[in-house]
């Protein structure tokens, strides 16, 4: 009997990514008083197509700078940025970024705060009416519109957070430890929410990169993490995540990738 034709069609084509963004040799640093402080030295990092990424390491690595130069806030010193193959210059319009603090501005209500970067972007008014609203109900604050954020519980404003940065509509959303400051479950409820609406295909939203300084909340959401040194910030691993989503704490092989990671940052 001959061998089977591993080629005949019968099977399913392997899934290939290309990277949606690359970062190469990238450095960065600060002037500290009469020094200059180098927090990146040589990062090389990637984060390809429909990719869950989430960066660990010590406080004081430039996790929060290298996303500053992935959203084209800051310049590297060296080394280069590239989006789909082209280089970066300035803020690149197909990434939001959510910063570990609200940044919501207390004189607009909710909606106001969901259309203030499509405003700047001179997205017209009914369109902008339009993205809010959807957005505000895709993150469950819908009767919220007209409410302030001193009128909101801290998930409430987190919420309204992820409001604004998926009304810009990114391709690649960058957060920074953006559950940090959250009780137990409403993490929890935000960490599950994001991730669907990651998943969801009417999305335009293809991968995300995030920040984290929880192990367990990292293998939790990624596909892979990467592991930083600590200052100047390197790239010291990477750990692919290879578990079924929703993903079980409880899981022997969980532990074992947490274990993992702990063990690799230094």
């Amino acid at each position: 009997m001959s061998a089977p034709d591993l080629f005949d069609g019968n099977l399913p084509a392997p899934v290939v990514r290309r990277p949606l963004l690359e970062l190469k040799g990238v450095s960065k640093s600060f002037e500290s008083g009469a020094q200059r402080l180098l927090v990146l030295e040589s990062v090389d990092l990637r984060v390809e197509e429909n990719e869950f990424v989430c960066i660990v390491g010590p406080s004081g690595c430039g996790k929060t700078s290298l996303l500053k130069i992935v959203a084209g806030l800051e310049p590297p010193d060296r080394g280069s940025v590239l989006y789909k193959g082209r280089p970066v210059h300035g803020v690149n319009p197909d990434t939001a970024l959510i910063f570990q603090s609200y940044s919501l501005l207390p004189w607009l209500d909710v909606r106001d705060n969901v259309e203030l970067p499509l405003e700047a972007r001179g997205v017209p008014l009914e369109e902008r009416r339009r993205r809010a609203a959807v957005f505000i109900d895709k993150v469950g604050l819908d009767g919220y519109e007209e409410a302030y954020p001193r009128e909101l519980s801290a998930g409430m404003k987190q919420r309204v957070v992820l409001a604004r940065a998926f009304a810009v509509e990114p391709e690649l959303l960058c957060m920074d430890e953006p559950f940090s400051g959250l009780d137990v479950l409403t993490a929890a409820n935000l960490r599950e929410e994001v991730t669907q609406l990651w998943q969801d295909e009417s999305m335009p939203l293809n991968a995300i990169l995030m920040v984290t300084h929880m192990i367990e909340e990292a293998v939790l959401l990624a596909d892979r993490v990467v592991v930083f040194s600590s200052r100047p910030g390197r790239v010291v691993s990477e750990v692919r995540i290879d578990l079924p989503r929703p993903r079980n704490r409880r899981d022997e092989k969980f532990s074992e990738y947490a274990d993992q990671i702990f063990s690799l940052i230094v």
